[in-house]
């Protein structure tokens, strides 16, 4: 008798019950195809069925195939995690898993804050295989949702194109653009979600959708800015590019004890500077705090030193350093994400991906200033006496600005910057000091946060993240999803 696969995945997720019954001629039935309990995958049917890599908790390579970026995760064990190289390999994984019932999660670059993306007992999708760029004639590039960002830059370079996107190197490109992307381009191009023309998706259902402006409307809407892991499995993307600009870079240091001058000016300038121009004020606690800012401009290195001239003398304080560098596009961004020194072969983890960079713990949140704080002096207050933690607050001026809050379901258009919350360990204490820190700025900010900075002990988190499109992409969710395949503590299924 044949059996399709696909058909049993579908219908039972862990094997068939199918007997041939006797026609009264002396034939002898099939014996039922044994079944695995309740809530278990049929792992050898998965891997019969995918081209890709399936590890399971006693193969060799499932210590290595589970990592995510940050070390805190490490003790999560997912039931299994499959090494997809084809969208009909994400197709088997979800159908073996809404059949069975059991966590299913999407890992791109593995960066999830939550860790969402490493579930105990669940399915790791992970899609880092299918991964790479491919240039059209027209100018746009479709791009494997496992590809990391240094990649996507070297390959965009090589064709003379450009994507506005994140600067940690090993961040994938899938987790980015559905959270929205905020990146050192921003001002002049945009976000990264911004530059989306659509995106092959993989539904609860185990159907392969295009979502574009066209076909699934709603689904396209929802994947910019509506967060990973929601509404499908992303296999791949194509992005809008544009001809990769030269850029300048600088960074400036402001001597300890003016934080509260340097933030009111950068505010102000910020709020009203040319889509060129892009900067991110990073603040060290301490006693008293630490700052810098670092960013950014498409064009030369005088007419950035100018607007330079004209930041600096709004704080009206020496900074104690300050310096440029005019760059390529992919020179600039192997500098943002610290690989300046390295070729782009080394710019890539070192735990998957033959490169030199490594992992790394830590504890953040966020908040979003959607206007300049009013008293800056606050900020300096609820860092001063503190150890061991940054503030990094991102501008969100310019480019995506102009567009509506409700076009995209990324909803903070118009804000000053995204703040993020970090500190370098993984210990109570440094979840205690990051949640106090993210409560006090958040009565300063309002309920804010920056889904891209997911933070499982938010609270109010549907309404932070997604503000006025919280019920939107609760529908959507419902719609694309009604099984709760793609169910996660802080999905929207539970806004």
């Amino acid at each position: 008798m044949a059996i399709n696969r696909r058909n049993l995945l579908r219908a039972a997720g862990l094997g068939a019950s199918l007997a041939a019954l006797g026609s009264g001629t002396g034939c002898v039935p099939e014996v039922p195809a044994a079944q695995p309990p309740a809530g278990q995958v049929d792992w050898v049917a998965l891997r019969q069925r995918s081209s890709g890599t399936l590890n399971l908790p006693s193969d060799s390579g499932y210590a290595t195939a589970k990592l995510a970026y940050n070390p805190s995760f490490d003790t999560r064990q997912p039931a299994a995690i499959a090494q997809c190289a084809t969208a009909s390999d994400v197709q088997a994984c979800v159908d073996a898993a809404a059949s069975a019932k059991i966590p299913v999660a999407a890992r791109s670059g593995g960066h999830s804050y939550g860790g969402y993306s490493t579930p105990d007992n669940g399915l790791v999708v992970d899609l880092g295989g299918m991964s790479g760029v491919e240039v059209k004639a027209d100018g746009t590039a479709v791009i494997g949702a496992g590809t990391r960002l240094m990649d996507v830059y070297s390959a965009l370079a090589q064709s003379g194109r450009c994507l506005p996107a994140g600067s940690c190197p090993t961040v994938g490109i899938a987790g980015l653009t559905l959270g929205g992307g905020v990146g050192v381009l921003a001002g002049k191009y945009g976000l990264t979600c911004d530059n989306l023309v659509s995106a092959q998706v993989v539904t609860a259902d185990g159907m392969l959708r295009t979502a574009s402006a066209t076909s699934e409307p709603d689904l396209f809407w929802a994947l910019r800015g509506g967060g990973g892991g929601n509404f499908g499995i992303v296999t791949s993307f194509t992005f809008q590019t544009v001809a990769a600009p030269q850029l300048a870079v600088f960074q400036v240091r402001f001597p300890a004890g003016s934080l509260t001058d340097v933030l009111g000016a950068w505010q102000a300038f910020t709020a009203s500077a040319p889509d060129e121009f892009w900067s991110t004020l990073g603040i060290s606690a301490g006693s008293p705090p630490t700052c810098r800012i670092n960013g950014c401009y498409v064009g030369s290195e005088s007419e950035m030193n100018g607007l330079l001239d004209k930041l600096v003398a709004a704080i009206k304080t020496q900074p104690s350093n300050r310096y440029s560098l005019t760059k390529d596009y992919l020179s600039a961004m192997m500098y943002f994400g610290g690989c300046a020194n390295y070729s782009v072969e080394r710019c890539r983890p070192n735990w998957n991906g033959g490169g030199v960079l490594g992992r790394e713990s830590f504890t953040a949140s966020s908040r979003v200033l959607t206007k300049p704080l009013s008293d800056p002096s606050r900020l300096t207050a609820l860092l001063t006496g503190r150890e061991g933690m940054d503030i990094l607050l991102d501008s969100l001026s310019g480019a995506p600005s102009r567009i509506g809050a409700k076009d995209t379901a990324f909803p903070y258009r118009g804000a000053l910057a995204t703040a993020q919350i970090y500190v370098g360990a993984t210990t109570p204490d440094a979840r205690s000091a990051v949640n106090e820190v993210r409560d006090r700025l958040g009565d300063l900010t309002g309920n804010t946060a920056f889904v891209n900075y997911i933070d499982p002990d938010l609270s109010n988190w549907g309404s932070a993240y997604y503000g006025d499109n919280a019920p939107r992409l609760h529908g959507i969710a419902a719609h694309y999803d009604p099984d709760g395949v793609f169910t996660f503590d802080q999905s929207a299924s539970k806004i």
